[in-house]
C-alpha cells in the first residue's frame, strides 16, 4: 500500500505553484528541550499553506474535458486558496463555497487568485453540502479537502523533501492532523522509505479524529469539535486517509488550546513569523512528547504547517500563551475584608510578578481575589506557591486549567448577585456574522431574564458568550427544549467553581 503512494508521491505535479520548503532549526526550543528540532516551514508557500500541493496535483491530473467544465470546492481556509491559485495556474474555472462566517482577508484572497467565492451557510457543512449541490447541477468536479489519494500525493511530496533534506537519523516527524491528508501522504512516503522514524499526529484535545478512530479501529463522528484550531476542526477522519494512517501512523498526541498558543509564541521566538493554531500543532505534540518521554538529543521534526491567523486573533492567543507556557498561574483567593489584607497577600507572594489582580467588595468579613502570578518554573513553582498560601492561611483554589474562568471570568469579576434568584449559567458558542448577537439575544427573548452576560469578540469564526438566566423548574425544561431546537451549541456552567466563587446570583 505504501508503495503505490510512493510511487504517486514522485510523479506528483506540485512544483508549478510551490517551492520546497526550508527545514529550519528552532535554535531557542532546541536549547530549552536539550533535543535537535526542525522546522518544516509551510507556512512560507505563497498561499502560507502546504495545502496548495494536493489541490494543485489533483486539478492537474484531471482529464481536459473536466478541466474545461471547471471544479468546486469546499473551504473556509487553506483549502480555499489552494484550489483558486490552481485554477489560476491551469486555467481553470474554480467556484469555492465559504460559510458566510469566514473573514473578509480570506474571502478576498480566494477572489484576488480568481476563485468565485460563494457564501453559503454558517459552517463547513452547509458550504459543503451546497457545494456538492453544484457539482451535481453544473458538472463541477468537487476537489476533496483531504479525501483523495491525489491530494494525498500532493501533500506527500513534504515527507519526501524532509528525508531529502535531512539525510541524518530522525527520531520522529510530528504532523498536524484534521482530515488526514497531510499526514497520509507524509507517513506513506517516510514508513516506505525509512520505518525507524516514528510518525506521530497531534490533534486539538477538542478534536481527536484520528486519535478516537484508531482507539475504535474505525472512522467516528465526533459529536461536535473544537474551534480555536479552525484548520483542523473536522468531525470525521477521511476514510481513504484513515486506511493509510491505521498502517503507517505510531501514535497520536492531543494538545490543549493554551500548548497551541504556547507553541505559536514559539514559533514566533525563533522565525519571528505567527503560525496559525492549527499549523503549530506540531511544534506543541512536540513538547509535549519530550516532556512526557524526557528524551533528550533527539532529532525531532515538526511541520509547520500553515500561517493564516486572522490578526484579531493575536490578543486571545497571547493572552493564552503564558499559561500554556507554564509561565503563569491563576487563583481564586480568599482574604479577610479588612485593612492591610492586600499587603499581607502580595507579601505572601514574595517577589513573583502579579500579572493580573481583579477584586470588588463583596461583604464585610471575606474578599475574593482573582489574581494571576508570573512563574518562573513551571508547575512545579505553581503547586508550591498554592501550598505556600494556604501554609500561610489563605483559601485558595487553582482556576488556571478552568475553561470558563479563562474566557470569561477574568475579564467580568463584579461580585455576586444575591437578588438574581434561580440563576442558571449556560457557556454558548455561535457562527460570528453581522447580526449573530442580535438574533442570538432575540431567540432568548421568551420571558426569561438575563442576569449576567459576557461576550468577548476572539477575533475566529464563532462567538463564545456566557449567560447567566433566572430560570424556574418549569422554565429550565422549556429552555432545553429550545436549546434542543435551536441548534445553537451550548454547556451549562452553573456549578463551575470559577462562577461560583466570583459572580453566582442567588
Amino acid at each position: 500500500m505504501t508503495r503505490k503512494y510512493v510511487e504517486q508521491i514522485l510523479r506528483a505535479r506540485v512544483y508549478d505553484v510551490a517551492t520546497e520548503s526550508p527545514l529550519q532549526p528552532a535554535v531557542r526550543l532546541s536549547e530549552r528541550t536539550a533535543n535537535r528540532i526542525l522546522l518544516k516551514r509551510e507556512d512560507e508557500q505563497q498561499v502560507f499553506s502546504f495545502k496548495l500541493r494536493g489541490a494543485y496535483n489533483k486539478i492537474y491530473k484531471l482529464p481536459q474535458a473536466q478541466r474545461d467544465i471547471g471544479v468546486v470546492a469546499a473551504s473556509a481556509g487553506n483549502h480555499a486558496q489552494g484550489v483558486a491559485l490552481a485554477g489560476k495556474r491551469l486555467g481553470v474555472n474554480t467556484t469555492i463555497v465559504m460559510p458566510v462566517t469566514t473573514p473578509a482577508i480570506k474571502v478576498e484572497t480566494v477572489r484576488r487568485l480568481g476563485g468565485k467565492a460563494v457564501l453559503q451557510g454558517d459552517s463547513y457543512d452547509d458550504a459543503y453540502a451546497h457545494a456538492m449541490t453544484l457539482a451535481k447541477e453544473k458538472q463541477l468536479t468537487f476537489i476533496h479537502p483531504f479525501d483523495d489519494p491525489d491530494v494525498i500525493a500532493g501533500q506527500g511530496t513534504i515527507g519526501m523533501e524532509i528525508l531529502r533534506q535531512h539525510a541524518d537519523p530522525i527520531d520522529a516527524v510530528f504532523v498536524p492532523v484534521g482530515g488526514g491528508g497531510l499526514i497520509a501522504g507524509v507517513a506513506a512516503y517516510i514508513k516506505h522509505i525509512r520505518p525507524e522514524i516514528r510518525v506521530i499526529g497531534v490533534e486539538p484535545e477538542d478534536s481527536p479524529t484520528l486519535e478516537r478512530a484508531l482507539a475504535a479501529k474505525r472512522r467516528v463522528v465526533l459529536p461536535r469539535v473544537g474551534l480555536f484550531a479552525d484548520g483542523v476542526a473536522v468531525k470525521q477522519i477521511g476514510k481513504e486517509t484513515f486506511r493509510v494512517a491505521r498502517q503507517t501512523v505510531d501514535e497520536v498526541i492531543l494538545v490543549t488550546t493554551d500548548e497551541l498558543c504556547a507553541a505559536i509564541k514559539d514559533v514566533f521566538d525563533d522565525t519571528r513569523t505567527v503560525a496559525e493554531p492549527a499549523g503549530a500543532l506540531a511544534i506543541a505534540g512536540i513538547k509535549k512528547y519530550v516532556g512526557r518521554e524526557g528524551v533528550s538529543g533527539q532529532t525531532l521534526v515538526g511541520i509547520l504547517s500553515g500561517a493564516n491567523v486572522n490578526f484579531d486573533r493575536l490578543r486571545h492567543i497571547a493572552e493564552r500563551a503564558e499559561v500554556g507556557e507554564q509561565r503563569e498561574a491563576l487563583f481564586a483567593v480568599k482574604i479577610p475584608e479588612k485593612p492591610g489584607s492586600f499587603l499581607a497577600f502580595c507579601r505572601a507572594l514574595g517577589k513573583r510578578s502579579i500579572t493580573e489582580f481583579n477584586y470588588r467588595y463583596s461583604d464585610d468579613a471575606d474578599a475574593q481575589v482573582f489574581c494571576g502570578v508570573e512563574l518562573r518554573n513551571g508547575n512545579v513553582e505553581r503547586t508550591a506557591l498554592e501550598s505556600q498560601l494556604v501554609d500561610k492561611g489563605f483559601e485558595v483554589v487553582d482556576l488556571t486549567d478552568n475553561e470558563t474562568a479563562k474566557l470569561h471570568i477574568r475579564y467580568m469579576v463584579g461580585g455576586h448577585a444575591p437578588q438574581a434568584k434561580d440563576e442558571k449559567l449556560f457557556r454558548f458558542e455561535f457562527p460570528e456574522r453581522p447580526g449573530a448577537l442580535l438574533d442570538f439575544l432575540k431567540g432568548l427573548s421568551r420571558g426569561w431574564n438575563i442576569s449576567l452576560f459576557h461576550y468577548r469578540n476572539h477575533g475566529s469564526a464563532y462567538g463564545r458568550v456566557l449567560v447567566g438566566l433566572q430560570l424556574d423548574r418549569q422554565a429550565v425544561r422549556e429552555f432545553r427544549d429550545y436549546m434542543k431546537s435551536s441548534g445553537y451549541t451550548y454547556s451549562e456552567e452553573t456549578d463551575n467553581l470559577a462562577y461560583r466563587l466570583f459572580a453566582s446570583g442567588g
